[in-house]
């Protein structure tokens, strides 16, 4: 099955992929291939380059897919019908990685270059057939702080040992915070809980490990550049105004693309809301640091003329990601 919302780890210089047998390429045929964006790399680095040692890189990608509850014309009735088809992302995740192994599920997984020590999941847990579509009625009284602070929205952490000289560990989170922008409140909630959670795991996997590890935040926060989300999320750093109803963020965080290239104009984009949602966020320790993030197309690119999902892009959201280099401890 295909969740909307998905973050994964991509190690470089891959010479080959597997995957599962109930997964077929060669049924994946389309009319216009899907466009596979290049990483762009940061004060020149060249991201080819095989002088690094494997194992000293390696490459984040966020992406939040359609569920196949959501891929129908009528809620997307700007797109093709041949591009409403989950084989299409399934191909296009292939293309990021040739050394993901698709489980049976749909899900992926590598260990090539990093081990996982430890995970954690939030309290949350997904309801089946949940939809953003819903009225204010079947949501229940938003007056009710129980209805109102409980959604179905999901946080996932691991942290993971990388296999280079430095046995670096990195805290990977995912989310997808609640998507109704009436209900900003919610979302700083949400967004407080999961940095707060992320916290108390972050100390956890210090005194286990005996070590100090970086963290990266990914996902679909369904919030703009500048807004209480973005603003709380970012507000550890002096460069950044602190809003009144801040009380301090428990884990200091920078935007990759706000970091290295600005954030992009827009990663959803639909006829009715175009507009930059989703970001990777990682701790700025010093031990490791981005040296390319993955090209977004510009706003009068042909490919997401008429808005998404197209045939160039099979989601209504774009992926988002970045290469990091471990510096060391």
């Amino acid at each position: 099955m295909l969740l909307k919302g998905g973050v994964f780890v991509l190690p470089r210089f891959s010479p080959s992929f597997s995957i599962s047998s109930r997964i077929r390429l060669s049924k994946m045929s389309t009319a216009a291939a899907p466009i596979i964006p290049k990483f762009i790399s940061v004060e020149g680095v060249d991201i080819n380059s095989r002088s690094i040692p494997d194992g000293f890189r390696f490459s984040l990608v966020s992406y939040n897919i359609l569920a196949q509850v959501y891929v129908k014309s009528s809620l997307f009735p700007h797109s093709p019908s041949p591009c409403l088809n989950a084989e299409l992302v399934l191909e296009e995740k292939i293309e990021y990685n040739d050394l993901v192994d698709l489980n049976d599920d749909g899900s992926y997984s590598n260990d090539r270059h990093c081990d996982t020590p430890a995970s954690a999941n939030s309290d949350a847990e997904p309801k089946k057939g949940s939809s953003p579509q819903n009225t204010t009625e079947e949501r229940g009284d938003p007056n009710d702080p129980r209805v109102r602070l409980k959604r179905d929205c999901v946080g996932i952490m691991a942290a993971f040992r990388l296999k280079d000289p430095s046995h670096h560990l990195v805290i990977v989170a995912n989310t997808h915070l609640y998507w109704d922008p009436e209900w900003a409140d919610v979302k700083l909630a949400q967004a407080k809980y999961l940095l707060s959670r992320l916290a108390q795991f972050k100390t956890a996997v210090s005194d286990k490990f005996e070590c100090t590890p970086s963290v990266l935040v990914a996902g679909d926060f369904n919030s703009i550049p500048g807004d209480k989300v973005y603003q709380y999320l970012v507000s550890g750093n002096s460069s950044v105004p602190q809003l009144e109803c801040l009380d301090g963020l428990p884990i200091p965080l920078c935007s990759v693309y706000d970091f290295t290239r600005g954030e992009p104009p827009f990663t959803n984009c639909t006829p009715d809301f175009t507009n930059t949602l989703d970001y990777i966020f990682f701790s700025p320790s010093g031990h490791i640091k981005p040296v390319s993030f993955l090209e977004l197309p510009e706003p009068d690119s042909s490919d997401v003329a008429g808005g998404l999902p197209n045939h160039h892009h099979p989601s209504d959201h774009l992926p988002i990601g970045a290469e990091f280099k471990v510096t060391g401890e």
